[in-house]
């Protein structure tokens, strides 16, 4: 009886574990995601774009990665 209810933890202790870990992926990937805009705007503006780097764009190329980077650029030169 004790070695099945070990098991049992064990597998309720699995699938929480693995419930919990399903949203800090989605953190982390936001976070990556932000450092590599924010990088490729860094490197941009050394080239003379002059993309400002605002709470907005953070959140824009923090969702949507490399392509909101390009996102901004355009908005930057449209507006």
């Amino acid at each position: 009886m004790t070695i099945a209810m070990y098991i049992i933890a064990l597998l309720v202790l699995f699938i929480v574990l693995k419930l919990l870990s399903l949203p800090m992926r989605i953190i982390i990937k936001f976070i990556i995601n932000a450092i590599v805009g924010g990088i490729v705007i860094l490197i941009l503006n050394l080239f003379g774009l002059g993309l400002e780097l605002t709470w907005i764009t953070a959140a824009i190329v923090g969702f949507l990665g490399v392509p909101g980077v390009i996102i901004v650029a355009i908005m930057q030169f449209l507006l």
